[in-house]
């Protein structure tokens, strides 16, 4: 029989809506203040509660979203999703985001392995010409 519950610690919350792996990386995130709960910063055993507005940031992106519901424990992915609404706002945001990284280039792409000897050659003259 399962009991219900009105709330969770943060990072457990976030752990079973699949936002991270682990609850450690979860609650090294929060500690970073990377999440924060209704615009404050939290710490990772802060209580979670239905309505809660969640500002999430993880590397590129940001994610905006109110909870709708509570779980401690990490079911599939379809499943964790009814756990939270996103914002429409943070879904264009991230949208353009995603779209922006697919047309960026890395710089060091380019670069393959060590420079030859014609390379080092004209490094040598461009730091010799200061």
């Amino acid at each position: 029989m399962m009991e219900y519950v009105d709330s969770v610690r943060l990072d457990k919350w976030l752990w079973a809506a699949r936002f991270f792996k682990s609850r450690t990386l979860a609650a090294a995130s929060v500690e970073a203040g990377r999440v924060l709960i209704n615009g404050d910063r939290a710490k990772p055993a802060r209580a979670v509660r239905v309505d809660d507005r969640l500002e999430i940031t993880r590397e590129q992106e940001r994610v905006e979203l109110f909870v709708r519901g509570i779980s401690e424990t990490r079911r599939s992915a379809p499943l964790a999703r009814l756990l939270y609404d996103e914002t429409p706002e943070s879904v264009t945001a991230r949208a353009a985001s995603a779209e922006r990284r697919k047309f960026y280039s890395e710089p060091s792409r380019d670069i393959e392995g060590r420079p030859t000897k014609r390379d080092r050659r004209m490094i040598q003259r461009l730091r010799n010409t200061d």
